[in-house]
């Protein structure tokens, strides 16, 4: 339904023209940006979502301006404005009200990417790996949201002087951690079945658990609602029983998912079964209050046991090859690198908060990397730089707090810069400390790697 006025006159041929042309667009300038930027990255070796963010960043709020979600309130590219007008027939006031009217057309498709990396990941994780792993990713997720939030909400209130509602939210945003892009950089190293693997991700997800938690309890506070345990115990309540259940399902699932795909006899019978499961655990984690991308998770967790995973691996690749790219692009394209320019008075106050947030933001998952005991030696490094990017999660915060009238500029542009340095640090950050110890497709998945 289109709401802007400048887009009821227009007849509705004149709009499917222009929409696909938007839209394949779009597709057109994301790939072949996400696919240079990440040869390059594969010669530099370095991870390629890595390259997938900087081809983001490049067309997006802080370069050519190809690529640009509504949020940012920036101007679409005049030459692509012009060149999509001619092509359509319509006006470049036109083109551009009705590219920001699609672009949730777009977002979904990259959320869908997301949801099939996630997917993916619970069925490439070790089930008895991670259950080993449970009490060590317990700790790491524990002491990776409490020191970040501590000390960034301590040292914004007593340091910096800023109210408390605005201290407890921006520490509150250093919470959580991109199961994303940890999850993708770990897979294209061949890493993700090692015993650090699987407990960064293990901590990643309850890490998800806790930031939904406090976001819960910050913007509450911020309403006004004041603090109340009840919905506190029915959120834990809720993560608690569907991680207990897709525990349960992944021992004792597997043999009928496999008895209904020997039933099944159409074409694609295996790849639509585990979509099926995968939207359903969506479905269900975002009915009972959780994230939707716990329940990707869970579902390729679930299928992990299956006779069928490898088949399944096989069909999700392509489409989180695809899909996944223009999740991250999208997460680049977001980006207002403009607020890094010190020569701006305006920016200055921002960087010096924003220098403090970085370093508490990196010190504070880097410290969960050593909070938790182990009778085996694991790189606890990895662990603690694993839990680092904030990536998609520190924006969501961070656009709710800036809906919510909550943050002062240099607040909002001192978080943005947290978000950005961990996102791009991380996957530079581990390749780093990885080089050379990436143990290829049949690394063991119980393996010590030496501290």
């Amino acid at each position: 339904m289109l709401l802007n006025p400048l887009l009821l006159e227009i007849g509705s041929h004149e709009i499917e023209v222009a929409e696909t042309l938007i839209a394949v667009g779009r597709y057109l300038i994301i790939f072949v940006a996400a696919r240079a930027l990440a040869e390059l990255m594969v010669r530099l070796q370095l991870p390629t979502i890595l390259g997938e963010l900087v081809a983001g960043v490049l067309i997006g709020a802080s370069g050519l301006h190809l690529i640009l979600p509504p949020e940012t309130h920036a101007q679409l590219n005049g030459f692509l404005q012009s060149t999509l007008a001619s092509l359509s027939g319509l006006l470049p006031d036109q083109v551009s009200s009705l590219y920001n009217e699609t672009f949730p057309n777009l977002q979904s498709v990259s959320t869908l990417g997301l949801y099939a990396l996630l997917f993916l990941t619970g069925l490439e994780s070790e089930l008895d790996q991670l259950v080993a792993v449970g009490v060590q990713a317990t700790t790491v997720a524990c002491t990776g949201v409490i020191l970040p939030f501590a000390m960034g909400t301590a040292g914004l209130y007593y340091l910096f002087h800023v109210p408390l509602i605005p201290a407890i939210f921006a520490g509150a945003a250093m919470t959580a951690t991109s199961i994303g892009i940890t999850a993708s950089v770990f897979g294209e190293l061949k890493f993700l079945k090692t015993r650090e693997g699987q407990t960064v991700i293990g901590a990643a997800v309850l890490d998800d658990i806790l930031g939904i938690v406090i976001l819960a309890v910050v913007v509450a506070l911020a309403g006004g609602e004041g603090f109340s345990v009840g919905p506190i115990l029915k959120l834990l309540t809720s993560a608690g029983v569907f991680v207990a259940a897709a525990l349960f399902l992944s021992r004792t699932a597997a043999p009928a998912f496999d008895w209904l795909i020997e039933w099944l006899k159409a074409p694609g019978d295996v790849v639509v079964a585990a979509f099926v499961v995968l939207t359903f655990c969506c479905f269900a984690a975002q009915a009972i209050g959780l994230e939707a991308a716990l329940g990707a998770f869970a579902a390729g967790l679930i299928l992990s046991s299956s006779k069928c995973s490898h088949e399944i691996q096989e069909t999700a690749k392509p489409l989180v090859a695809l899909f996944a790219t223009i999740f991250f692009v999208l997460i680049g394209s977001g980006m207002d690198l403009s607020v890094l320019n010190p020569l701006d008075p305006a920016n200055r106050e921002g960087l010096v908060v924003a220098l403090f947030l970085l370093v508490v933001a990196i010190a504070g998952k880097v410290a969960a990397g050593w909070s938790y005991f182990s009778k085996e030696k694991t790189n606890r490094l990895v662990v603690g730089i694993g839990m680092m990017p904030r990536g998609e999660v520190g924006l969501i915060f961070l656009g709710l707090g800036t809906q919510a009238g909550l943050l002062t500029p240099a607040l909002e542009a001192a978080i943005l810069m947290m978000v950005i340095g961990t996102t791009f640090l991380a996957p530079v950050l581990l390749r780093l400390v990885l080089s050379g110890q990436t143990g290829g497709p049949d690394l063991d998945p119980l393996a010590e790697i030496p501290s």
